[in-house]
């Protein structure tokens, strides 16, 4: 096993080169990886940087579904427990998009502990990511829609960290303040 800054480091080196070009929805299509450094930023603030494997899935943790990295290269490149927390997080991206969020909101209670505050730290990412100001009718109907999918999901997930819950509330009520 790698030293945890090293595994970090490792991750996030990874990520950036899986998904090098990949642009986010929202804020002006910033690049995909300051998306996956939010997530894992949210998850080192979370445990105080004590949990490196936990972090170090964050960074990772798109990388399955939008790569074509699998789950045997995470287990081989970094260990066991992150390769399982990624595939946690990882949608059946053949599945229908309403097929998929109803997925997550049944598996989300059934997930492992690292998988549920990663999911909360997803959601709060992408929460973010949908407000700005004077949003379109669209961009307040996206913003209230995935709120509310979001909101569905992380009540599966809560009890773990209760900064992680705050942030994810804090986002929400953000949110519906511009609806």
């Amino acid at each position: 096993m790698l030293p945890p800054i090293r595994l970090v480091s490792e991750a996030a080196d990874l990520a950036a080169h899986r998904h090098n070009g990949m642009a986010r929805k929202g804020r002006g299509n910033e690049p995909y990886i300051n998306h996956l450094a939010e997530v894992a930023n949210l998850l080192a603030t979370a445990t105080d940087g004590a949990d490196a494997e936990l972090v170090a899935a964050g960074w990772l943790h798109d990388t399955i579904e939008d790569t074509d990295t699998t789950r045997e290269e995470l287990a081989q490149r970094f260990s066991e427990r992150i390769a399982s927390l990624v595939a946690e997080c990882t949608d059946d991206m053949s599945l229908p998009k309403a097929k998929r969020r109803q997925k997550q909101i049944e598996d989300a209670p059934h997930k492992s502990p690292g998988a549920k505050l990663i999911k909360i730290a997803d959601k709060i990412s992408n929460i973010g990511t949908r407000i700005h100001t004077d949003p379109t009718t669209e961009e307040r109907d996206d913003l209230a829609d995935y709120s509310d999918w979001a909101t569905q999901v992380v009540a599966g997930c809560r009890g773990g960290n209760a900064w992680l819950d705050t942030k994810f509330d804090d986002a929400v009520k953000t949110a519906r303040a511009l609806l």
